[in-house]
């Protein structure tokens, strides 16, 4: 069956970390999704980024169509226009963030367009200036108003399985919990770029078999394996590899290759 829909990881998958191409869009990669884009393929981003970090890398590939972000909370227009919105029940963001300040944990909170930290750390400025957001400093940040899309407790590498196992002891299902290498982040349960990206393909009435994603973390995991065809990139975490139906090459411009591929 052809493929129709094609979903995009960003950060480690079209930018990556490392290598010539270190951060930036390949001019080998921008071609590819034009090309598709030509071809009458829907190209989407799904990211982990907050909306505007996301709207800026869909106007350098020139896409028109929907895109995900802040991990699966948040479905767009490619205006900024808000489709879709899941937002984390204030009494567990709430529990969330007790548990941070009891164990001695930095914390944060985000909604669509906003985002509060307790301390200002170089991951959460990293963040926020791929968000391309202004991070509020706040010893509370639950005192700002905010609506939270998610709660985020920052740690070390060594820290987060503890944090999650905690977590999930206290609350089971009742949140989404995703593990980064400096944050564990609680979501609502159906905030997945999995969910996210079902949603759009049923509105434009595409099944999963039409479906490729391609992405590299553990918050990929759950679109690598709702699409029916799911790529993880070499470097990526186990996790996503694990998901995928296949594994790219380690080499420059694989994420490219594959696309050309569709062609």
């Amino acid at each position: 069956m052809a493929i129709r829909l094609i979903a995009l990881d960003i950060d480690g998958t079209l930018l990556p970390y490392e290598g010539p191409n270190k951060g930036k869009l390949s001019s080998r990669l921008r071609s590819a999704v034009q090309s598709l884009v030509k071809d009458g393929r829907t190209v989407i981003l799904a990211s982990g980024r907050m909306k505007a970090g996301v709207i800026r890398i869909a106007r350098e590939l020139g896409l028109q169509s929907p895109f995900i972000a802040q991990e699966g909370c948040l479905i767009s227009q490619s205006n900024g226009k808000i489709l879709q919105e899941l937002k984390l029940d204030r009494k567990l963001a709430l529990a969330v963030s007790a548990y941070a300040r009891e164990t001695g944990h930095d914390y944060e909170w985000f909604s669509t367009d906003r985002y509060a930290v307790t301390t200002e750390s170089p991951a959460t400025k990293y963040y926020a200036e791929l968000g391309e957001v202004t991070p509020e400093i706040h010893a509370k940040p639950e005192m700002l108003g905010i609506e939270p899309n998610g709660v985020g407790i920052l740690n070390n590498m060594d820290q987060p399985s503890t944090v999650h196992q905690i977590l999930t002891e206290r609350y089971g299902d009742k949140l989404n919990l995703l593990d980064f290498p400096f944050v564990t982040v609680a979501l609502a349960p159906g905030a997945t770029k999995g969910n996210a990206l079902s949603s759009i393909a049923r509105t434009m009435g595409i099944s999963a078999a039409e479906t490729l994603a391609i992405g590299d973390s553990v918050n990929d995991v759950s679109m690598l394996h709702w699409a029916g065809i799911g790529l993880a990139v070499a470097k990526g975490h186990w996790s996503a590899h694990d998901a995928a139906n296949e594994v790219l090459p380690d080499e420059e411009d694989a994420v490219a290759k594959a696309l050309e591929g569709l062609l």
